[in-house]
């Protein structure tokens, strides 16, 4: 039997007409175009009151001219862009889950985000007292000189410590209260499609493995194969105790659901997730507090540097409802283990 043209399905846009489609969507997103102005806002102030050189303790942001500091940022935030479109690709025709259904009604959403975001203040807060009173650095998002390298020399025990501080602070303890009223499911601990979510993770590792390496100036790939062992083994259990699984518990199995529903938009939830991740690291060693610019700075450039890869993660969330999956894709390996492993390879002073 002949086919007739009314029969026959219209054929699929190609990806890149599909991509361009997405992106202008998007653009037209009030949040979205909220967050471009804050983007713009920001590079301009930095430039501005930025003198001719950061005030930061951490070499990649003090060392170039504050310009220099500025566009490599603006670089990285272009590349968070790409894969962000690479993760809307991978995931478009896959089942949504419904994430904000996982919640409870809007009021008491509200309430278990207030509690939240007083709650990380005060774990911030503990933090930075902590490593100060026991005479080392603040206890931050990131040990010193994770991600961006500093002068400050960090020594095992504060590395312990940190580690130990950010697991009890910011995964036990929220886990545990709202793993008391919520399922498993409902704080997005469990996969509804685990071959789409595996999939998603070695492609996004993949392409992240291969941009960070191919970018960093130092990384497991310098290091002896002993280094690299025993190293990484040991740059993976930290980063994964202090600030992977924290950014797991914390952002994207209680937060992210909530903003999702209280918000009722996908941008916008993405974007909150940015700034919640970014501003986790206001307290992380770098960062100047001795005068109102320097504290100017330091916000600025933290959510700068931070807001995008916290909105891939929180877009990894969304569009799985696996709050796991930036975990392997977007966190434990691809950077820290990959660029951390070389400075706690120092630390501890393994040969």
């Amino acid at each position: 039997m002949s086919l007739t043209p009314a029969s026959v399905a219209p054929p699929s846009p190609p990806v890149h007409a599909r991509l361009w489609s997405a992106v202008a969507q998007l653009g037209g997103r009030r949040s979205v175009r909220l967050l471009l102005v804050a983007w713009g806002l920001i590079d301009l102030l930095l430039v501005a009151i930025g003198g001719h050189h950061l005030p930061f303790s951490a070499s990649a942001l003090a060392d170039p001219p504050t310009r220099i500091a500025v566009l490599t940022a603006n670089a990285m935030i272009v590349e968070v862009l790409a894969m962000l479109l690479l993760v809307h690709a991978l995931t478009r025709r896959r089942a949504r889950p419904d994430v904000a259904a996982r919640v409870p009604a809007r009021p008491v959403a509200l309430h278990e985000t207030l509690l939240m975001v007083v709650y990380g203040i005060a774990a911030m807060a503990g933090g930075a007292g902590l490593g100060h009173v026991l005479g080392w650095h603040a206890f931050g998002f990131h040990l010193e000189g994770m991600v961006l390298r500093t002068t400050q020399q960090v020594v095992p025990a504060e590395a312990f410590a940190w580690a130990a501080y950010n697991a009890v602070a910011y995964a036990l303890v929220p886990f545990v209260v709202f793993r008391y009223r919520y399922s498993a499911q409902a704080l997005g601990l469990r996969s509804t499609d685990r071959r789409a979510d595996r999939r998603l993770i070695a492609v996004v590792l993949v392409v992240e493995s291969a941009v960070q390496l191919a970018s960093a100036s130092s990384s497991i790939l310098d290091l002896s194969v002993r280094q690299a062992v025993l190293g990484g083994s040991l740059t993976f259990a930290l980063g994964m105790a202090g600030t992977v699984l924290p950014t797991m518990v914390f952002v994207q199995c209680i937060l992210v659901p909530r903003y999702l529903a209280l918000t009722g938009s996908v941008p916008a939830t993405v974007a909150l997730g940015g700034l919640t991740y970014a501003l986790l690291h206001v307290t992380d060693g770098w960062t100047d507090f001795t005068s109102p610019t320097d504290v100017l700075l330091s916000v600025l450039y933290v959510l700068l540097f931070y807001t995008s890869p916290g909105m891939v993660k929180a877009f990894l969330t969304v569009r799985t409802g696996n709050a796991w999956v930036h975990v392997w894709a977007y966190h434990a390996i691809a950077p820290h283990t990959l660029l951390d492993s070389p400075m706690i390879v120092n630390v501890f002073g393994i040969r």
